[in-house]
């Protein structure tokens, strides 16, 4: 079966998501893990040194500016990720869909070139996060918190990883069943929620950094 944005729609709907034996491969394969990454969007914690990164401005960030290059970013082999899940029909797909508003990337770049970020779909109150990159130290969790910062500005209370990671465990991602997953996503996909929410990336992150309390 072709992967198409609606079929994408109904499965993120459902709490499937697909995936690919590596880039050469056309097969297409969906999954809906027994335990559940997800991010709560309230507990997100990032370390002091990354915040004042953060402060710093050290990359310039953006949304929705090149979707398509942090894709393909994303599905570069590197020496920790030798083989990569994104095949050229995801890869379609998914541009596809960010091309109807229900796909968005954050961008990092530095001296204009693109040097980190992240994509994911977005569903009513539920953000379905697929995959990041760096090619400079921090810039994926640069991406990572500016993200956060939209959601919780936008009206979303779901914030899906798909598989809790060492990398995103140290920013509160947690494993839950996949009956509680799906509740949550039930209360989330009705709520209407809005990635582009009418603040710019400066704006967004000086609020959620003043009304958040971090730790190291």
């Amino acid at each position: 079966m072709r992967l198409t944005p609606e079929l994408l729609l109904r499965a993120y709907s459902m709490g499937v998501f697909p995936m690919a034996e590596s880039a050469d491969d056309d097969e297409i394969f969906w999954f809906d893990p027994p335990e559940r990454g997800i991010l709560p969007l309230e507990g997100f914690h990032a370390p002091r040194r990354l915040l004042r990164t953060v402060r710093q401005g050290r990359f310039q960030v953006s949304v929705d500016t090149d979707f398509a290059g942090v894709m393909r970013a994303c599905g570069e082999s590197t020496t920790d990720r030798p083989e990569t899940w994104i095949n050229a029909q995801i890869l379609e797909a998914y541009v596809a869909l960010h091309r109807q508003g229900r796909a968005h990337s954050v961008e990092c770049r530095r001296d204009g070139h693109l040097v980190g970020g992240l994509y994911g779909v977005s569903l009513g109150g539920a953000f379905f996060g697929e995959s990041m990159f760096s090619r400079e130290t921090d810039a994926s969790k640069v991406a990572l918190v500016h993200l956060v910062a939209r959601l919780r500005a936008g009206g979303y209370s779901l914030l899906d990883t798909q598989f809790v990671t060492t990398h995103l465990s140290q920013f509160g991602a947690i494993e839950i069943p996949r009956a509680r997953y799906r509740a949550l996503l039930a209360q989330a996909l009705p709520q209407p929620a809005r990635f582009h929410c009418g603040l710019g990336e400066a704006a967004l992150v000086a609020g959620f950094l003043q009304s958040t309390t971090q730790t190291s």
